[in-house]
């Protein structure tokens, strides 16, 4: 970690990522706040509005093998400016939209632009900069984009109260125009040589993903059932507060401290290292869950309840997101791993997609009760595989 902080150029970029990327995640996730607006005012379903937030998932999904060519070819700073740039016509689309065609099209430009500004591009960008520091790098700017919800919501909230959702996407159009691509441009490092960092890691021949079927499948389940809960529950999450007896602005209030308290689990996993493994951290997150669902269902609707459901599922999801990432560093090697979470994307992004109309209709058509099981179940039933693979966690040789 100390490596990480005295390099300038290392946490020049970090500085930069924790920027874009806390505007580039808050501002796509709209619905979350004024998904019931949007729907009225475009004469759709509250689920056909989240709906929008799927298109971007399945869009940023498809472009991911065209960014895999991509970034190796050009690096990951003009692919991360483009995405900015693309975004804002976005945006402009979706201000404009007067029925579910346009809107739709508008998140599928915006999911486009997504895939190329966010994550999977910030993550190659840290591996160019920060070579072997990269894993650290990548952690510390997991801290920032944390906030995105925090800093954003009541964002949303202010801008749609003020000047409705409309004009807030034309804002946000402007802030990815006149703040995310020139600080993408300009802020970060011109990628050095050719060979180095990710197009290095990509020409390097790599052994093949061993075939454990077993191992895999679970892997894979696990990921995907709380990226279900997580990109569920975050999209309909001021919803739920409500629909548990909190006022709209105490469910803002109450929602956006779950940010933080997800960015503060991450700290703590980020200051264990490497003494935890993704097992571990998976283990600690995934016996949270569980236990904050049935909080919440106890609590009927008090103070308390959703405060102590908050810090909970705040700690759980925030440690989990660590946890999804690294679970296959356990059982697969350095050269495979690559290979295997390429292999792990594509139903992640079908299940993240899935995840937020599936939970609104829920909401809006069973009730928030109803929804709490969903999750409880889905929770435990992550967690017992999590105890099946620290039972089939590989043995150190000594």
């Amino acid at each position: 970690m100390h490596a990480l902080l005295a390099d300038r150029k290392i946490v020049g970029a970090l500085l930069v990522l924790a920027v874009t990327q806390v505007i580039g995640w808050g501002t796509v996730g709209l619905p979350a706040i004024v998904g019931r607006e949007m729907a009225r005012d475009l004469g759709m379903t509250v689920a056909g509005a989240f709906a929008g937030t799927s298109v971007l998932y399945v869009a940023m999904g498809l472009v991911a093998p065209v960014l895999a060519r991509l970034l190796p070819r050009h690096g990951a700073r003009p692919v991360m400016a483009a995405g900015a740039f693309l975004s804002a016509p976005g945006f402009v689309l979706l201000s404009f939209a007067q029925g579910p065609v346009v809107y739709y099209i508008a998140w599928a430009m915006l999911g486009l632009a997504g895939g190329a500004a966010l994550t999977t591009s910030a993550y190659a960008l840290l591996s160019e900069v920060a070579g072997p520091n990269a894993k650290s790098a990548i952690g510390a700017m997991m801290l920032a984009t944390g906030l995105s919800s925090s800093v954003f919501w009541p964002v949303r909230a202010f801008l749609a109260g003020a000047i409705g959702w409309r004009d807030t996407a034309l804002v946000y159009a402007l802030l990815m125009v006149a703040v995310c691509a020139p600080l993408y441009v300009f802020g970060l490092p011109r990628r050095e040589a050719q060979g180095d960092g990710l197009a290095a890691a990509s020409s390097a021949p790599s052994a093949p993903v061993p075939e454990q079927p077993g191992i895999f499948a679970m892997v894979i389940v696990v990921a995907a059932l709380y990226a279900f809960i997580t990109f569920g529950l975050s999209s309909v999450f001021v919803e739920l507060l409500k629909a548990r007896g909190l006022s709209g602005g105490e469910a803002i209030v109450f929602g956006s401290s779950l940010g933080v308290i997800q960015v503060g689990a991450r700290a703590i996993d980020f200051i264990g290292g490497d003494r935890w493994d993704g097992i571990t951290t998976g283990l600690f997150a995934g016996s949270l869950l569980p236990m904050s669902m049935l909080v919440l269902l106890a609590g009927g609707g008090v103070h308390w309840s959703i405060v102590s459901f908050i810090l909970i599922y705040g700690l759980g999801s925030g440690a989990m997101a660590v946890a999804r990432a690294t679970i296959p560093l356990v059982f697969y090697d350095k050269a495979a791993f690559a290979r295997t979470t390429a292999r792990i994307a594509l139903p992640i992004n079908l299940i993240s997609a899935l995840a937020p109309p599936i939970f609104a209709g829920l909401l809006v058509h069973f009730g928030s009760t109803v929804m709490i099981v969903v999750v409880l179940v889905c929770s435990c039933l992550a967690l017992a595989l999590l105890f099946l693979l620290k039972q089939r966690r590989p043995v150190p040789r000594g």
